[in-house]
């Protein structure tokens, strides 16, 4: 197989010091990356004198109106050239010189046309948030397709734009990321791909550190905007519901916490995925809240102001 070009795309808000690492961290790489498109929202956060300079590097700004989860990346694709697009968000920060070279392994096999990376904890990640990444982002490397649908269920379109290229062909012919959406763009388009017969690896040694210590209202916030991104598509979303996996990770998580001898962090546990799971009901059925309990539980208030980005 010919040697494959990559260019690395990076929608950036308010830049701060994990965004500095990633630059130098994507600077170290051994595999050559042809070029790296910033979409950064709002030039006046953007104080290019403060980062690494790259030869290849190019900045693009728009107005914090204009971003899109689905649009915004679409655009930045259209900047490039290159046979993969590998995208990455500022706070994913690369471990090693590694990275660029083993997210486009798994491409060796011509049905592959997305693959996603590993999402380690950074150190002061909390015991709760480190076995959740542990549980989205195991060890091991894996490949999915359509026959893996009755095995996985929604689990099979599982895909993170944190850390996640595609082949630039495919993409095109599927049309790319889907627009107006609040969330999710990345396993709305995983779908389609599988559907369509081709499949997505998870590469494990493909690794950047990336985690949070959410607390309960960011839990109930961000899945309240991933309850409205299923409600958008049905299609997807009620013939592979996520609820199942979702218990499957408390549950696991419960075990582990009483395994390590931590068993009052139980009570943290379920308080948290209480509010997860108030937000993703909320969420799920955000078209008969009223406009200001929907401004309360949103993450995107920005997304609402825009009656075209509402289905």
């Amino acid at each position: 197989m010919e040697k494959l070009t990559v260019d690395i795309i990076i929608p950036v808000y308010r830049p701060d010091e994990k965004y500095i690492r990633l630059l130098q961290g994507l600077k170290k790489q051994i595999y050559p990356i042809h070029k790296i498109i910033i979409m950064n929202t709002e030039r006046k956060y953007y104080e290019e004198d403060r980062y690494p300079q790259l030869f290849n590097i190019e900045v693009h700004h728009i107005q914090k109106s204009e971003f899109d989860h689905g649009g915004t990346r679409n655009q930045a694709v259209q900047y490039s050239n290159s046979d993969i697009i590998f995208f990455l968000t500022q706070d994913a920060v690369p471990p090693d010189r590694h990275l660029v070279e083993n997210i486009l392994k798994p491409f060796e096999d011509e049905m592959v046309a997305a693959v996603y990376g590993r999402q380690i904890p950074v150190p002061s990640c909390n015991i709760i948030e480190r076995f959740s990444r542990n549980f989205n982002y195991p060890q091991e490397s894996l490949k999915k397709s359509k026959q893996d649908l009755e095995r996985l269920g929604i689990k099979t379109f599982f895909c993170s734009n944190v850390c996640a290229a595609y082949r630039r062909d495919i993409y095109d012919k599927l049309g790319g990321f889907p627009l107006h959406t609040i969330f999710n763009e990345d396993m709305i388009y995983a779908a389609g791909l599988i559907e369509a017969g081709y499949s997505i690896a998870y590469a494990a040694d493909a690794q950047v550190y990336h985690s949070h210590n959410y607390g309960c209202i960011a839990q109930l916030k961000r899945n309240f905007d991933l309850g409205v991104s299923q409600a958008q598509y049905p299609e997807i979303f009620e013939k592979y519901p996520s609820e199942g996996e979702g218990i499957r990770m408390v549950k696991q998580t419960a075990a582990y916490v009483c395994r390590i001898h931590r068993p009052w962090l139980l009570a943290s546990l379920f308080f948290q995925s209480g509010f997860k799971y108030l937000g993703y009901l909320l969420g799920k059925n955000y078209q008969r809240l009223p406009r200001g309990v929907i401004r309360h539980c949103t993450m995107n208030r920005n997304w609402w102001k825009f009656p075209a980005r509402k289905r």
